[in-house]
């Protein structure tokens, strides 16, 4: 399934933050095919070095950098169809600040069940997790239009967002403690295991003030 945007609501003011986000993602992703493996090498976070107190930035640098052209049209895909409902729910200030936590909080999870692992985590995906840990908090009856691939028919239907993210999540679940290769390293599912969870739980801690009072929430 792959996700292509809301069709229950439009955001009331423009995504900027989400539409920086995917341009910072580009900006670096054009620098890892210029700076090769040494960049990768550099910025991406391997759980052993973390836990030996080793570059503790990586846990931050690591969410913008992407093994292949897949993975970041994908992960940036998943960002815009969710992102920008979430952060009119925020405001831009809030959910800048809800992003990186969310990735943040993705890493350690990966490195909480892995903390020896010397393959590099990388990729914006445990950050968007957490987008849509809000998302299924926030707007879980709304519709998102979505690809959807039944064997080699391919269609576009509608599907609840508690029901896509839903199943999304309990696939990563069922898939805890593997790794997807990329040709330079690997996206650990216990990351977006960590950054659903984190979302679903602080969804509502940043949300602005004034949505939740002419809600009643």
């Amino acid at each position: 399934m792959i996700p292509l945007g809301d069709v229950s609501r439009r955001p009331i003011h423009f995504p900027i933050v989400t539409l920086l986000i995917v341009v910072a993602n580009a900006c670096v992703f054009l620098l890892e095919l210029a700076g090769g493996d040494a960049f990768i090498q550099q910025w991406s976070l391997v759980p052993a070095d973390f836990v030996a107190g080793r570059h503790p930035i990586t846990a931050l640098t690591a969410m913008f950098l992407h093994g292949n052209w897949v993975h970041i049209l994908g992960n940036m895909v998943f960002l815009w169809a969710f992102g920008p409902e979430i952060e009119d729910a925020m405001n831009p200030g809030r959910y800048l600040a809800f992003y990186l936590a969310g990735g943040v909080a993705a890493m350690l999870a990966q490195v909480a069940v892995s903390p020896g692992s010397t393959v590099p985590t990388l990729g914006a995906s445990g950050a968007i997790a957490a987008v849509m840990g809000a998302f299924l908090i926030t707007y879980p009856r709304d519709r998102i239009r979505t690809v959807l691939f039944i064997g080699f028919f391919v269609t576009v239907t509608f599907v609840p967002a508690f029901l896509l993210i839903g199943l999304w999540f309990l696939t990563q679940l069922v898939s805890v403690g593997a790794v997807t290769n990329m040709s330079t390293g690997g996206v650990a599912y216990m990351a977006h295991v960590g950054g659903v969870v984190f979302g679903a739980i602080t969804a509502r801690f940043f949300e602005d003030p004034r949505r939740l009072a002419e809600e009643g929430l």
